[in-house]
């Protein structure tokens, strides 16, 4: 195993990048909790950082590191271009080959590499031949349940030069529907060298545990476990590295940090902008209490900031008292 991959991945827990949400202020409220753990960015387009170079997208503290960069595209020469002009902000280099999203596929992107191996493989050789950090991928099972590659590709992206393997447990077609299949990552765990780290219905400490005994796994990356509560891959990781137990956040405490992330946003986006941009984390922060759909469906709806932190106050009120 690479010694830098090695450090980087020793808490045996990163954060899944997801586009539009794994931002620089998730990122710093999941560093509150956890020192150790692998952030990654969310997805970057190489055709518009060849074109801009986005400072929000780029942003990050010293204390985000390690943290891991994703990059996408089709292009070999453009993305390793773009992965050389990151090394200044990244400990690592992800490639997304994954994204089933159709505007992403359509354009040859993310999980539409898997049908097209070697180009995936050219795009890995030349990003590799580029940067001094370690490079990673991120992939899928397949592009469909017939298209089932995922042990060929993985073999694949280690001969052409990946130092890490994230492998999300569903296919293309699945999106992120239907149940990730975790012990097919064993499989691919099998028959490569190099670290793999299992992604896909990670939401707790005891479906990490699970996912890690079917998938054999070298951790696991979470993504959609990490909206509504960011101190999870800090308790998924304290657990996998002590055996202590650490019960999630209570209701109080998830709309405290829910405040922090709005205010944050705010500070980052402007304040029309960042109150709007917090309107897709609300339903997660905001569940298991009566009459929850209904404030959540009125805080959607919100533009003044000092009527959202009345509410949230009002709801502490009403459901967090002693």
């Amino acid at each position: 195993m690479n010694s830098k991959v090695k450090t980087l991945i020793s808490s045996r827990v990163s954060l899944a990048p997801m586009a539009g949400i794994t931002d620089y202020v998730l990122r710093s409220l999941v560093r509150k909790y956890s020192k150790t753990c692998l952030l990654t960015t969310e997805m970057i387009s190489s055709e518009a950082l060849t074109q801009v170079k986005d400072t929000v997208i780029t942003a990050r503290d010293d204390n985000h590191s390690p943290i891991s960069y994703q990059l996408s595209g089709h292009k070999p020469q453009m993305i390793a271009n773009c992965a050389k002009y990151l090394e200044e902000f990244a400990d690592m280099i992800d490639i997304n080959m994954g994204c089933p999203v159709n505007k992403v596929v359509k354009g040859t992107d993310g999980c539409a590499l898997m049908r097209n191996p070697d180009l995936a493989a050219e795009i890995v050789r030349t990003v590799k031949d580029s940067i001094s950090k370690p490079l990673s991928v991120k992939f899928r099972l397949g592009y469909t349940f017939d298209e089932l590659n995922y042990v060929e590709f993985g073999q694949k992206m280690q001969e052409a030069g990946a130092d890490f393997i994230t492998i999300h447990a569903r296919t293309r077609s699945q999106m992120y529907g239907g149940k990730a299949d975790w012990k097919k990552i064993a499989e691919l765990k099998h028959n490569v060298d190099i670290p793999v780290f299992a992604n896909g219905d990670v939401i707790s400490i005891e479906s990490a545990i699970q996912c890690l005994e079917e998938s054999e796994a070298d951790g696991v990356a979470i993504g959609r476990g990490a909206l509504g509560d960011p101190s999870l891959l800090y308790r998924v990781e304290k657990y996998l590295n002590t055996g202590e137990y650490l019960p999630p956040p209570a209701l109080d405490e998830k709309i405290e940090t829910l405040k922090l992330h709005i205010l944050e946003e705010m500070e980052l986006r402007g304040e029309d902008v960042g109150i709007k941009f917090c309107r897709k984390f609300i339903p997660y922060y905001l569940s298991g209490f009566p009459g929850a759909s209904k404030l959540r469906g009125e805080l959607v709806l919100m533009d003044n900031p000092d009527k959202v932190f009345q509410t949230l106050d009002n709801i502490t009120f009403a459901f967090c008292r002693l």
